[in-house]
């Protein structure tokens, strides 16, 4: 779940002034249309993940419908409104939303998934970065504690001494762990084994 460049630069600004719109129907309708095409999915046992813009819609999705019984967020945005005045780039989601977050207060809220946090029914595993200046550590913090506030299922793991780039160019180390973690998760949640151990007990 990114955000394509592969269709032009119209159609990439298509969500402009409204992430969690154009792109939440687009999602929602390719997954309807996979299921359609693939009977013998179970419709059931659907997981959701996603790193960056893709974390942003996991967050968004899982604030937004229930249909999914488990979800991994990675390095993902979670409220523009303080991620605009600490991200590398400050005030970098001008572009995104008309304006920056003085000039587009409620917009930017409006698009932050944690202010749907309460709608949140499913698992969700959160992995951050410590040394993630695109989406600060914050980010995926503020949404694990708001979640747990409201006494939502989810856990925090955060990855020392690595950057937005985790998965990609991350530690060898680290790059397993990661995956170690979503198998992990979605294990315990998709498969329902709730005996499965966490990668840090074992």
């Amino acid at each position: 779940m990114i955000r394509s460049t592969g269709y032009g630069h119209k159609f990439e600004r298509g969500i402009a002034g409204e992430w969690g719109g154009k792109d939440f129907v687009d999602v929602m309708n390719g997954v309807d249309a996979v299921l359609a095409a693939n009977p013998w999915i179970d419709r059931e046992r659907l997981g959701v993940t996603g790193g960056s813009y893709g974390g942003f819609m996991t967050n968004w999705i899982v604030g937004h419908t229930g249909r999914f019984k488990a979800a991994v967020t990675l390095r993902s945005v979670s409220n523009f409104i303080s991620d605009d005045g600490t991200r590398d780039g400050a005030y970098g989601h001008r572009t995104d939303f008309g304006g920056d977050i003085f000039q587009k207060h409620e917009l930017f809220w409006d698009r932050s998934p944690l202010k749907y946090v309460q709608n949140v029914t499913t698992p969700i595993l959160v992995l951050h970065s410590d040394n993630d200046y695109r989406v600060p550590l914050e980010q995926g913090e503020q949404w694990f504690r708001a979640l747990r506030h409201f006494g939502k299922t989810a856990e925090l793991v955060i990855f020392p001494r690595e950057n937005h780039n985790l998965t990609r160019t991350g530690e060898p180390r680290h790059l397993v762990e990661s995956l170690d973690w979503q198998a992990w998760w979605f294990t315990k949640y998709l498969e329902g084994k709730a005996d499965a151990v966490a990668p840090d007990r074992r």
